[in-house]
C-alpha cells in the first residue's frame, strides 16, 4: 500500500508539472485581453480557452501559492512560441503587454501631432485630448509647441490623453535640464520664450549643422531691435487659408504671428520643436550674421550686411 501511495504521489507530482512545466507550441500569435478586475479563476480559464495552458485549475492554485494571484496585471498580451504555464504567469505578472508606436516627427504642430495619434488603429473610438484637460496645470493658454516630437509606445487601454501627457512631461524635462545652462547672451526672460524660438529655428532648417547659425541671426536680430523676418511665423499665422505660396500681401498682413510685422517674438511656439532645436535656441552661434537665404539644396547663405543679403538672394532666388 505504501508503495501504491508513493506511485501515486509521484504520478501525481509529475502531472503537476507537466501541466505547468511542460512547455506548448503556439505556432502563430495569441493575443488575450485581461479586463481590469478579472479574477484569477476568470484568468486561468481565459488561457485554458485559449489552448495556451492545460489545466485552469492547477494554474490557479499554483498562482495562490506563489502569491501570483493578486498581482496579474490587466492589458494585452501576446503570446507565441514554446510556453509553459508557469512563464505565462511570470508574464502577467511582470506585466508585459503588448505595445504599439507613434511617431511624431519635429517641425509638426500640435494639431499634427493629435491628429496622427487619433488616426493609429488603437486609438479609433477614443476620446481626443483636450488641452483644458492635460494642460490646465501648465499655465499656458496654448498647447502649440508644449509637446515633445519623438515616438511614444502605449498599451491598447490607454488613452490618447495619456500618450499626450508622455509628450508634455518629456518637453517639460529636456526644458528644465536646458534651461538653467543657457548661453547668458539669450534675450529670453523665461523658458517659454526660448520655447518660441526653438519652434521657429526647427521650421527655418532641416541641418542639424545650421541650427545654433540660425539661432544666433535671430538673438543678434533681438538684440538690434530688428524684426525677425521669418517666413513659417507668417504661414502659421495664416492658418488653413495658406495655400502653399507665401505673397507680399501676406508678408503684410497683419496677424500676432507676422514677424515681418511685429517686433520681438511672437505670441506662442508655431510648432513641436525637438531637444536639438531647444538646445540650439539657448546656445546661439556667435558671428555677425543677419540675413540668411535658402540656397535650394535644404542649406543657406548667411550674410552679415543687407547688401550681401540680397546679392544671395539674386543668386539663389531669383537666379541671376
Amino acid at each position: 500500500m505504501l508503495l501504491i501511495v508513493i506511485s501515486l504521489g509521484y504520478g501525481a507530482i509529475r502531472q503537476l508539472q507537466a501541466w505547468l512545466f511542460a512547455p506548448i507550441e503556439v505556432e502563430q500569435a495569441t493575443f488575450i485581453t485581461i479586463a481590469p478586475g478579472s479574477s484569477m479563476p476568470a484568468i486561468a480559464r481565459q488561457l485554458e480557452a485559449a489552448g495556451l495552458i492545460a489545466n485552469a485549475t492547477v494554474l490557479q492554485y499554483y498562482a495562490r501559492y506563489k502569491g501570483a494571484d493578486e498581482k496579474l496585471q490587466a492589458g494585452e498580451y501576446q503570446f507565441v512560441g514554446e510556453l509553459h504555464a508557469d512563464e505565462i504567469l511570470n508574464k502577467l505578472v511582470a506585466g508585459n503587454v503588448v505595445t504599439y508606436s507613434v511617431t511624431v516627427p519635429e517641425g509638426f504642430t500640435y494639431q499634427a501631432f493629435i491628429d496622427r495619434l487619433m488616426a493609429h488603429p488603437m486609438m479609433q473610438g477614443k476620446p481626443e485630448p483636450e488641452f483644458a484637460s492635460w494642460g490646465k496645470g501648465s499655465g499656458y493658454q496654448h498647447p502649440e509647441g508644449l509637446l515633445m516630437p519623438s515616438t511614444y509606445l502605449f498599451s491598447r487601454q490607454q488613452s490618447p490623453s495619456e500618450v499626450v501627457e508622455q509628450a508634455w512631461q518629456r518637453q517639460q524635462r529636456v526644458l528644465a535640464k536646458l534651461w538653467p545652462n543657457r548661453d547668458t547672451s539669450v534675450p529670453y526672460k523665461t523658458p517659454y520664450e526660448a520655447l518660441i524660438m526653438a519652434s521657429i529655428i526647427e521650421k527655418e532648417t532641416g541641418l542639424a549643422s545650421e541650427r545654433q547659425a540660425i539661432a544666433g541671426v535671430f538673438v543678434r536680430r533681438l538684440h538690434k531691435g530688428m524684426r525677425l523676418q521669418t517666413d513659417p511665423t507668417v504661414i502659421y499665422g495664416i492658418g488653413a487659408d495658406f495655400d502653399g505660396n507665401i505673397t507680399r500681401k501676406h508678408l503684410r498682413q497683419k496677424t500676432p504671428y507676422n514677424t515681418y510685422v511685429i517686433h520681438g517674438l511672437p505670441p506662442t511656439p508655431i510648432a513641436l520643436p525637438g531637444e536639438d532645436a531647444i538646445y540650439a535656441a539657448l546656445h546661439p552661434a556667435a558671428g555677425d550674421a543677419l540675413y540668411f537665404v535658402a540656397k535650394g539644396d535644404g542649406s543657406h547663405a548667411f550674410s552679415a550686411s543687407l547688401s550681401q543679403h540680397q546679392a544671395y538672394v539674386r543668386q539663389y532666388q531669383l537666379k541671376k
